[in-house]
């Protein structure tokens, strides 16, 4: 059963998803990778604000194609987590709660979402066209100059994503992999 979940991602809506539930997300989200990250850490660093209010919001970590004619955004699938890792943390710091990517984080990530009720979102990589339908709005809000890591305000309508890590830290990367190696040695495979 999916849960139809509505943004911002509060903390006590962050508390009620569990590793393994799958999400249907509509709302206000933001795109950013790596070098985004970096300059809006940077930015932070010196004091200054972000070019949006980080408080309960979702990061995408996407790097889109550019919109043919006719369409919101082009192609828009999941780029790698592990590329945000070193800045998921100071984000989390500063209110920003919710992740969509692929792929697995590392402790440091996980120990900040458990501090500050982050989630990790699984979306499927090499399904960008796919989830580009769910993508209604779609807003370059700053960093321009970075072309398809430019930061934007995209507005999604029944998103469908996985909840990999929750706001506990239980990891569908692991639990998953145990349950099914314990199926596999009571076949005795």
């Amino acid at each position: 059963m999916e849960k139809r979940i509505t943004l911002p991602l509060t903390e006590e809506l962050a508390k009620t998803l569990n590793a393994g539930d799958s999400v249907l997300l509509t709302g206000t989200i933001y795109t950013s990778r790596d070098a985004g990250h970096k300059r809006m850490c940077e930015a932070l660093a010196r004091g200054e604000e972000l070019p949006f209010d980080p408080t309960d919001a979702t990061i995408y970590y996407v790097g889109p194609t550019p919109a043919k004619p006719g369409q919101v955004i082009g192609s828009a699938g999941p780029t790698t987590s592990g590329r945000m890792d070193a800045y998921a943390p100071t984000m989390m710091s500063v209110g920003a709660r919710g992740m969509i990517g692929k792929g697995a984080r590392l402790p440091e990530v996980v120990e900040a979402m458990k501090k500050h009720s982050g989630v990790y979102f699984g979306a499927i990589g090499g399904a960008g066209a796919l989830l580009a339908k769910c993508i209604k709005k779609c807003e370059l809000i700053a960093y321009e100059d970075l072309g398809a890591e430019a930061l934007r305000k995209l507005y999604v309508e029944d998103m469908p994503l996985v909840v990999i890590i929750d706001s506990e830290g239980n990891n569908l990367y692991e639990t998953g992999r145990a349950e099914y190696l314990a199926k596999q040695n009571k076949r005795g495979l």
